[in-house]
């Protein structure tokens, strides 16, 4: 990478290309955007976090899911280093999981501005009840293919 790039980053409060603390909570988590260099152009990004981790805000236990985020940026892309950091900031955070879900849709959803954006979270089993929780902003921009998220339904041993 040229220093150039490099230093550009981290004048500009990046958290790409240098060290930086992981965050305390999501609250504290700083989400990064870019510049979209193909913002004339609708097409669709996919990040998959597949161990997600939070904690239940009755017990205290884990909890665990699969979270699939598609959307169709706009001006800005989501820069994959801090949503790594915002991603990892729930491992000590005590929220349901339909809440974990939803809040990390709608904290994306309002700092990169995108034409549209899905959310599944696909959490494991506890007490022996599976929970898929979905949110996307408005609808799907004309002419968009978006693939399955490819996360099989939970079967147990099935």
């Amino acid at each position: 990478m040229p220093k150039s790039t490099r230093t550009s980053s981290q004048s500009s409060g990046l958290q790409l290309g240098r060290a930086v603390e992981w965050p305390a909570s999501p609250d504290a988590a700083q989400i990064d955007r870019v510049p979209n260099p193909q913002k004339n152009t609708d097409y669709v990004v996919r990040f998959t976090a597949p161990e997600f981790t939070s904690l239940c805000p009755v017990t205290g236990q884990p909890d665990f899911a699969h979270l699939v985020i598609d959307y169709v940026p706009g001006q800005w892309l989501l820069e994959s280093k801090s949503l790594k950091l915002y991603v990892a900031s729930f491992r000590n955070h005590g929220a349901f999981h339909e809440d974990c879900t939803v809040a990390i849709g709608k904290r994306i959803a309002d700092e990169i501005k995108p034409k549209w954006l899905r959310i599944g979270g696909y959490w494991y089993p506890r007490g022996g009840i599976p929970i898929d929780v979905f949110w996307q902003t408005g609808r799907l921009p004309k002419g968009m293919w978006i693939p399955d998220q490819g996360v099989a339904p939970y079967r147990g041993r099935g």
